[in-house]
Parts: structure tokens; sequence; C-alpha cells
């Protein structure tokens, strides 16, 4: 009997070894995993962003909807459709830059642009980054127009990746 609680006693400190020496690398996989970074944020990505601009005379509703691109580096480039109540629907380019910490927090500065090329505004963002990095929300901080005046805004950005194998 006492030989049979050895051989067990040994076969489990055994397995536990065994467990234990394959903790490391699978710790640091999962941690790679749970941390979000710019690079990680590369990829196509669909969007829309509703809300509303307030201007001195009332708010306006605005709202869009688009698709973007984000490489490793954080550059962002691509096209929305926007439209600000009471007006027609705009087609427009967005270039900027986002960052992406290892907390899944993000900002990015964007700038909108009309087809033909002219700056329209530019918006700082804060977000943060969800469901292993397939999905980001944002929020607007401020939108300044190109002549310099701030326009106050209350706008969420809903994005999430057009392939998940991105």
């Amino acid at each position: 009997m006492a030989r049979n609680i050895l051989r067990i006693s040994l076969a489990t400190i055994f397995v536990a070894m065994l467990h234990m020496s394959q903790a490391p690398a699978v710790w640091g996989q999962d941690q790679e995993k749970s941390s979000c970074s710019t690079a990680r944020a590369a990829g196509e990505w669909g969007y829309v962003y509703t809300g509303s601009l307030i201007f001195p005379t009332g708010a306006a509703p605005v709202a869009a909807v688009g698709g973007f691109t984000a490489d490793k580096d954080g550059n962002i480039s691509g096209t929305q459709t926007r439209t600000i109540a009471p007006g027609e629907a705009s087609h427009e380019v967005i270039k900027g830059t986002a960052t992406v910490n290892s907390d899944c927090t993000a900002t990015g500065t964007i700038s909108v642009y009309s087809l033909s090329g002219t700056l329209l505004p530019t918006a700082v963002l804060a977000g943060v980054f969800v469901n292993n990095q397939r999905e980001v929300r944002y929020l607007f901080e401020s939108l300044v127009l190109p002549n310099g005046t701030s326009i106050r805004v209350v706008i969420t950005v809903d994005a999430k990746r057009v392939f998940t194998n991105d």
C-alpha cells in the first residue's frame, strides 16, 4: 500500500512539474493575445458614427458610414458617406493616425477631405478596443474646421473588423 501511495505521489508530482514547465510559454501566449497594440489593429475596418453637432443656433444630427484601412504603424485611410441634417449626403475621404495602448485604450486624429482634396474638419478621438481587438468604440473629443473654429460635438463611433482574420 505504501508503494502504491509512493507511485501515485511520484506520478502526480511528475505531471504537475510537466504542466508547470509549460506554463511560461502558455502565459506568454495569452499575455501577447490579451494585450492590444497599434500593430494588432492593422486591417480593414467598417464603421458607423452618429451624434450631434452643437451650433449656437441649436444641435444638428450627424451620421456617417464608411470603411478604412489601418496599417501596423497606425496610419489610417478610407472613405465615408456623411450627412448632417437637413443637408444631403457627402462622399468624403478620411486620413489620419491612431495609437493603441497595451490596455486597449486608443487615440486618433482623423482629417476629412472632400473628393477633390479640400480639407474639411479634423477630429480627435478617444477610444477603447474590445472583443480581442475585433471592435473599437470611439468618442469624438473635438472637431475643428480648417479655419481653426471648434465645433462642439457629441458623436460616438462603432467600428468592426471587416475580416476577423486581419
